[in-house]
């Protein structure tokens, strides 16, 4: 549709389902009817043109007795009527009416009103006959002189739109508008003469340029924003250029507008590579993201940072930026820190890795004194594991990083699960700074709040004390953690002399106790529910096994286990020997004995009970071999972890590094497009997009092999062969856009009119815009484009009809239902990583799960797993290592994200039933879960519908 008919239909509230009046009856309401009458009578008639109507009779009418009217309504329905209504005849040439409304326009041209000139002259860029255009030359010259600046602007555009279609009515146009360019004050009008000087005469546009080049900073933003793209366009056209505009796009650099500041600099880095420009541009970058409220910008200035500092030679000049990018981190959104800290991560070197972690150890101190906010934890997590990498990738600074282990004592388990994993690998990796980590371990080790870090912080001191005191250290906090013992004893000791002498009646395991209403209670000593010590003042570890966490004890065992091996091997007297083992089975078997007891809020579980069993047994025997165990092999597990681990990132990383580049051979040859022959250019299907993709590194190989297959995949057929109205539907998924490129036919020998596209949508969809109607020949075609907004990742369905109208029919409209067409939700899901905190933090806080039973013909196992992988887009967790080989079972976690930001995880657990023989099919479980119903729902559903493996 053009301006006009958007205009039009802006305007008139005429029913399109109505029957259109009669021409008679329209030419009565033009001629005699008041202005209000005439107004609706000319939208109607606008409208039945649009919908293919011939009314050549009303033409002189609406000269004669619509045309002469003053009425500002009027004048903009006629302007829209002007540009629709046939203005030659079947032979081509122009209509003796129009003559008069050429002067009518004329009359316009000149009006004392500046809105009515200013939207002729608009109006005027649509005609497409020169001999309506050529007598109003002199009036269209005149406006360019007019006091109000709407005017002036518009005749600019109306100028340069009659001399790129026909330049011989205007010849001397370049020179006209140079002239009034030099002379012009007023910013909107002078951006308009400047960009026709960039296309219709390229070298005045440049010698204007040259001559004010030193007033530019002081010129509009719109005007600035047009000398950038000249400047742009002009330098990759003529290299030699550069060093005449460089100093331009230098000055743009200090405007007042964030528009011009962002492509100046855009533009700086395309013409120049020199370090100083890059260092230029990256800093207009960060003032930009520093000054800048929008987030959205924000992210968008940090893409492009990113960009450049994957060009190798800029990768040096923003090394040196790394303390100004830093300065983003003031801002309190959580994806832009996240972005920034990454950059920063990818940009530190030796030169500033210790300003690096000198800042973030600020940040983290900060986010301890600050309100606590939504995101204050999650950014005290992205510090920390920014921290953890640096000391990893440069091992001096880990001594620096040490401090943070306070942060283990934190209320945030999941900072203090990361400040964990630090100090694990830091410890395996570092060998001078065991005895710096342990003694600060030893530290913080009484005033750990959270179970899960305090399990970690045994596992590290018993795996690495190695030292005599280290090892009575630990014993030492072991003890003060886990108070007096026997514990059962102890508990039902202080229950019982909590009481008050004078509220004693009797002695013995029930006690007789005086009410307040003056009468006898019976309560039993191990059941008061007066506690005789607040919850809060028990040691912590005793604290852990009074509200029945005793995974906490088994791991208590294992370490007193490892460090009685390590102390027999360290000191040689028997006595000494025998007093540690002792002490550290009797803690043991306290514990036992609580699990037993009823003093807990759960018993132990005969899991625990076994373990600590077993270290006891162990404890008793002291063999060689299970020194072994216990002290070389589970250290070794945490080697082959790491390095696993360690591995993996170097795997990501090249294959990122292996996506971007492009590697093109020396001795490749070179293929021409011009030089090709023709008979190899015809059994190529699109050699320019299989090029563009290839230069877009190749990211879509399936589609450049093939990419009218590609595309032919994604056609929909709405309709039946045989239905009147033939449609089928091109569904292209843009992010957060879904285009529907909707393909019409008239099968009839009837014209349609008002044929409408009527789409609804199910799920979160919203149809942004109503596609507008339109007339179709017999037997023509029409293509129809609708938008669907996309909200979130689910599953959603687009139906509805096409309706039209029989020309000449009086009958009721006409109706074709179309068949639906389904989103698909793999269209919004991306692979993507996270580590194992973050996963099982997210497995506890998601509320939606789904699980799917495994249905499928496959019989092997890591089959399975890779079909479903690709069937869902998710990424396997799991370490390939721990997957390879043969056990009769697997399990995995899968791991995606949306490009809404919400994720989804699934654990795979599946089986191969050897008892039904070696052909019989996978069996198990899939267990999904996310943080929105429709998310889990709909990748449930296709789990099942692409469990199968379909037979080639």
């Amino acid at each position: 549709m053009t301006a006009a008919e958007n205009v039009c239909y802006t305007l008139i509230n005429v029913p399109m389902d109505s029957e259109p009046p009669s021409e008679i009856s329209l030419k009565n309401d033009l001629e005699k009817g008041d202005v209000k009458l005439k107004t609706e009578a000319l939208k109607k008639v606008i409208i039945m043109i649009l919908n293919g109507e011939k009314l050549p009779g009303l033409l002189m009418t609406i000269i004669r007795f619509v045309l002469p009217l003053q009425d500002h309504t009027i004048k903009k329905l006629l302007l829209v009527f002007w540009e629709i209504v046939p203005k030659t005849t079947p032979d081509g040439r122009l209509l003796q009416e129009m003559i008069l409304v050429c002067d009518a326009y004329r009359k316009d041209l000149q009006h004392p009103n500046e809105f009515i000139r200013g939207s002729t002259l608009r109006f005027l860029c649509k005609l497409k006959e020169a001999e309506l255009l050529e007598p109003l030359m002199p009036a269209i010259r005149a406006c360019l002189e007019h006091r109000h600046s709407y005017v002036r602007r518009n005749a600019v555009l109306a100028i340069y739109t009659i001399y790129r279609n026909f330049e011989h009515l205007i010849p001397d146009a370049p020179e006209l508008i140079h002239d009034f360019l030099v002379n012009e004050k007023d910013a909107s009008c002078k951006r308009n003469a400047f960009m026709m000087l960039i296309h219709a005469d390229q070298d005045r546009a440049l010698d204007y340029l040259s001559t004010c080049i030193d007033q530019v900073q002081t010129f509009g933003d719109i005007l600035q924003l047009v000398i950038v793209e000249l400047i742009y366009k002009v330098c990759h056209a003529n290299p030699s250029e550069r060093a005449r505009f460089i100093r331009c796009i230098y000055n743009l650099l200090q405007s007042s507008s964030p528009a011009v500041k962002y492509e100046a600099a855009g533009t700086l880095v395309t013409l120049s590579s020199a370090p100083t420009a890059i260092k230029a541009a990256a800093q207009c970058y960060i003032d930009l993201i520093i000054k800048e409220s929008d987030n959205n910008v924000k992210l968008i200035v940090l893409d492009r940072l990113i960009e450049l500092k994957e060009h190798p030679s800029h990768e040096r000049v923003l090394q040196d930026l790394v303390m100004d990018i830093l300065r983003v981190l003031s801002t309190p959104d959580l994806e832009v820190r996240k972005k920034t800290l990454q950059l920063a991560l990818d940009l530190v070197s030796s030169r500033n890795v210790e300003e690096l972690v000198i800042v973030l150890k600020k940040e983290v101190i900060k986010t301890n004194n600050v309100t606590e906010h939504e995101d204050t934890d999650k950014y005290r997590q992205l510090l920390v594991r920014t921290l953890h990498s640096c000391s990893v990738r440069f091992p001096d600074m880990a001594a620096n990083v040490i401090p943070l282990m306070e942060f283990l004592s934190d209320n945030n388990e999941a900072a203090a699960a990361d400040v964990l994993e630090f100090v694990r690998e830091a410890i395996q990796r570092f060998d001078n700074l065991r005895p710096l980590i342990v003694e600060k371990m030893l530290e913080v080790f009484h005033a750990i709040k959270s179970v899960k870090i305090y399990r970690g912080a045994l596992w590290i001191l018993g795996e690495y004390c190695s030292t005599k005191e280290d090892i009575q250290s630990v014993m030492t906090e072991v003890r003060r953690s886990l108070g007096e013992i026997p514990i059962v004893e102890s508990e039902i000791k202080k229950e019982t002399g909590e009481l008050k002498p004078e509220e004693e009646v009797s002695v013995g395991p029930a006690q007789k106790l005086v009410t307040e209403m003056g009468t006898y209670a019976t309560q039993s000593a191990l059941s008061s529910s007066r506690p005789a010590k607040k919850e809060e003042d028990r040691p912590p570890l005793r604290g852990f096994l009074l509200d029945g966490d005793f995974f906490v004890a088994a791991s208590l065992a294992t370490t007193l286990t490892k460090i009685a091996l390590r102390y027999v091997s360290l000191v040689q007297e028997k006595k000494k020997q025998n007093s540690f083992i002792a002490e550290a089975m009797l803690l043991m078997a306290t514990i036992l004995h609580l699990g037993k007891s009823s003093l807990p809020k759960k018993p132990i579980t005969d899991d625990d009970v076994d373990r600590i069993s077993l270290c006891l047994k162990v404890l008793s025997e002291c063999s060689p071999l299970m020194n072994d165990i216990f002290n070389k092999e589970c250290r070794q597990s945490l080697s082959h972890m790491l390095s696993a681990k360690l591995e993996e990132e170097k795997l990501s990383q090249k294959k990122e590094s292996e996506k971007r580049n492009v590697t093109v051979q020396p001795d490749d040859p070179i293929s021409f497009m011009q030089l090709t022959a023709k008979n190899e250019m015809s059994s190529k299907e699109d050699q320019f997009q299989l090029s563009l993709l290839a230069a877009m590194g190749n990211t879509q190989r399936k589609e450049a092999a093939d990419p009218l297959a590609s595309k032919l995949n994604k056609v929909t057929q709405l309709t039946g062969f045989s239905d009147p109205v033939y449609a089928e539907a091109y569904v292209h998924v843009n992010q957060y856009d879904i285009v529907l490129d909707v393909l019409v036919v008239n099968q009839t020998s009837d014209t349609l009119q008002n044929c409408t596209l009527e789409l609804a949508t199910l799920g979160d969809l919203k149809l942004v815009e109503k596609p507008s109607p339109l007339t179709l020949a017999p037997h023509d075609f029409a293509n129809i484009k609708a938008n669907v907004k996309v909200a979130s990742t689910e599953n959603g369905i687009i139906f509805g009809n096409i309706v039209y109208d029989i020309s000449g029919a009086a009958s009721d409209r006409n109706c074709v239902v179309l068949s639906d067409i389904h989103i698909d939700i793999m269209d919004y899901i991306q692979p993507a990583s996270c580590t194992d905190a973050e996963f099982r933090q997210m497995w506890a806080e998601f509320e939606w799960e789904n699980k799917v039973t495994v249905n499928t013909n496959i019989i092997d196992l890591n089959e399975y797993l890779q079909h479903i992988l690709k069937s869902t887009n998710m990424k396997c967790l799991t370490p390939e290592k721990a997957l390879s080989g043969y056990c009769g079972f697997m399990a995995a976690n899968l791991y995606a994200r949306s490009i809404f930001g919400e994720d989804a995880l699934a654990n795979v657990s599946i089986e191969k039933p050897i008892h039904l023989g070696p052909e019989a099919p996978v069996t198990g479980h899939i267990r999904i879960r996310a943080k929105s119903q429709g998310m889990a729902l709909s990748l449930g559903d296709k789990i099942n519908l692409s469990q199968k493996k379909t037979s080639l």
